[in-house]
């Protein structure tokens, strides 16, 4: 039992030695020392910021956009009277059923002692052959005039007020 109590009394001296003595951490003391001294910082002050004004929302009076607008009196409205309207009771052409936009011209042909024909493909990859006096796309389109290079057409669209206007497009020749 001497033996156990001599070898715990010297494990515990060792364990005690280790805390004491201040040696060990003068390096850190010294440069805590001089970073202390060093001559203080000045912290700048924060910068100043612009007072916020408020929106003010002055549309307020207006007509919401959500609103349905107010109708305007159409009888002071100059009217234009105009005898343009489509012919609803001739059959419609294969061309009718695609928009103009839909539709591209793609070359010509000619046959000798008639008129000039135009190639139109449709969205489907159709290809028709149309002259002057036929019809294509969805606003009653008539192809007013056709050459190598573009096809004129007159559409017949609604002018929103009762009545119908020729709008005039052209179909021009896609290179590929």
């Amino acid at each position: 039992m001497k033996g156990v109590s001599f070898i715990g009394i010297a494990v515990l001296g060792m364990l005690l030695s280790g805390c004491g003595g201040d040696s060990q951490f003068t390096d850190i003391k010294a440069k805590m020392a001089e970073v202390k001294g060093r001559p203080k910082g000045r912290i700048e002050p924060p910068p100043e910021f612009k007072v916020y004004k408020a929106f003010s929302y002055s549309a307020a009076a207006l007509r919401s956009p959500f609103e349905q607008p107010v109708d305007v009196e159409l009888a002071a409205l100059p009217q234009r009277k105009s005898n343009v309207k489509p012919d609803f009771n001739r059959p419609k052409e294969v061309l009718e059923q695609f928009g103009t936009d839909a539709l591209s011209m793609v070359g010509t042909l000619t046959r000798p002692g008639s008129s000039l024909y135009a190639l139109v493909k449709d969205p489907d990859s159709g290809l028709h052959r149309v002259k002057e006096g036929n019809y294509l796309g969805r606003n009653f389109g008539k192809i007013v005039s056709i050459t190598p290079n573009k096809i004129d057409v007159i559409e017949i669209v609604s002018d929103g007020q009762d009545g119908w206007v020729e709008r005039p497009r052209t179909l021009v020749l896609r290179e590929e």
